[in-house]
């Protein structure tokens, strides 16, 4: 196992070869690694079977053995992402503004890689293949430091990835994973500024704020999912239950999934009971304030519940009197990830859409659709929930930066 300083000096020696690749050579690459994730399936299905019998006898619960396991239907998934990465642009090289000084200096402004990327997350083994597809389209070498609740996993994809690049003459260090648990190495990555050039935190809230306060080297920070769903007074019914229930049921145990819900108090008679029938079928507990708790059996919600992302089988409901009152309690209590309004009146939808503080806000559509994926750009490095450089889903070209070049024809500054 090599050392972290190692990975490094390995992972800065690779970002000059890879920048260097042509868009054909990329996407060959990419097809090549997609057809060895479904090709060696089964050895990756037997690593993850160890990852998640190790989790069930840690008492992980069950949004978290979700988030950690793989099937054959998500491998494929991971394939698919990587071969849709193809098929989209290669921002290395773009011009994204051209113009001539007085003096005659014609200045170009183009897109150029980040770098080496690295990349701290907890139990999603499908970040592995998302993170180097994405890293290695956009010219950069990435290191990975995976939760230890998913090392076989991984360690197995990782592999499954070097072994392909190595058959397509690429070199292999343009993905590195760093294997070791002790949280010490965690620490030492945080501040290897000299080898790494942008660091992203995904999983809960602790790992995010841990590396936002100890690295050393610049963090692009993903949000966790406090994400709500507001019922207008003038929402059609008929569309919100489906939607509440794929928000919060879809996948309990992602960033994306409806944590709380917000109704206008000229709703709850009629959507309440057919609502908690609805999420009842599916298992979810549900947290109501007073208003909604003498609609329908259900426990009291406590301040706590409003800030909480529960990724489980649980959600907190709170009545307002107006889309205003919805907006300041949303802006309060989210986490800046997705937002959703259910309405038919477009005023009180422009408002929402304007005034709520979020990477992604949805007029009458499920928060679930906040993904790289889905959103067109292949798979994605995580969802930003922070206003600088990058916001929302993460595709190519929020992982790469920009340069200047400058010709001229023999200009001196006076």
């Amino acid at each position: 196992m090599k050392t972290l300083l190692e990975l490094g000096q390995n992972a800065k020696a690779a970002r000059y070869e890879l920048q260097k690749l042509t868009p054909d050579i990329k996407n060959k690459a990419l097809l090549s690694v997609a057809k060895a994730l479904t090709d060696h399936q089964e050895e990756i299905l037997k690593a993850n079977a160890i990852d998640l019998k190790n989790g069930e006898e840690k008492g992980m619960n069950s949004g978290l053995l979700d988030r950690l396991k793989l099937t054959k239907e998500r491998i494929e998934g991971m394939a698919e992402g990587l071969i849709q990465i193809t098929h989209l642009p290669d921002p290395v090289g773009e011009v994204l503004e051209t113009f001539e000084r007085p003096n005659g200096l014609i200045i170009e402004k183009k897109r150029v890689p980040m770098g080496v990327i690295g990349i701290i997350y907890e139990s999603r083994p499908n970040v592995t293949a998302d993170a180097f597809g994405l890293c290695f389209k956009s010219g950069n070498a990435v290191i990975l430091k995976g939760g230890s609740d998913a090392i076989h996993s991984n360690k197995a994809i990782t592999d499954v990835i070097k072994g392909a690049l190595m058959e397509t003459g690429i070199t292999e260090d343009a993905i590195a994973l760093i294997e070791s648990a002790d949280r010490s190495i965690t620490q030492e990555f945080m501040r290897m500024k000299e080898y790494v050039d942008v660091l992203i935190p995904r999983g809960g809230a602790g790992l995010i704020r841990s590396v936002v306060e100890n690295s050393t080297i610049p963090v692009i920070e993903t949000g966790t999912g406090n994400c709500h769903v507001y019922v207008d007074e003038y929402a059609d019914l008929k569309k919100a239950i489906p939607i509440i229930v794929n928000a919060k049921t879809q996948r309990i145990g992602v960033c994306n999934a409806c944590e709380s819900l917000v109704i206008h108090e000229a709703v709850k008679e009629k959507l309440l009971p057919e609502l908690a029938a609805a999420l009842k079928e599916k298992n979810v507990e549900i947290r109501g304030d007073e208003q909604v708790c003498q609609v329908i059996d259900c426990k009291p919600a406590t301040e706590e519940d409003y800030g909480m992302e529960y990724l489980d089988y649980i959600i907190s409901m709170k009545t307002v009197s107006s889309v205003e009152e919805a907006i300041a309690h949303i802006n309060k209590y989210n986490t800046r990830h997705s937002e959703a309004i259910i309405t038919e009146n477009m005023e009180n939808a422009e408002k929402f859409l304007n005034e709520v503080d979020a990477a992604c806000v949805y007029l009458n559509a499920s928060t679930r659709f906040t993904d790289g994926f889905e959103f067109g750009f292949g798979a994605e490095i995580g969802i930003s929930t922070q206003k600088l450089h990058a916001r929302g889903p993460m595709g190519l070209k929020e992982l790469t930066s920009y340069k200047y070049t400058i010709k001229g024809s023999g200009q001196i500054r006076s």
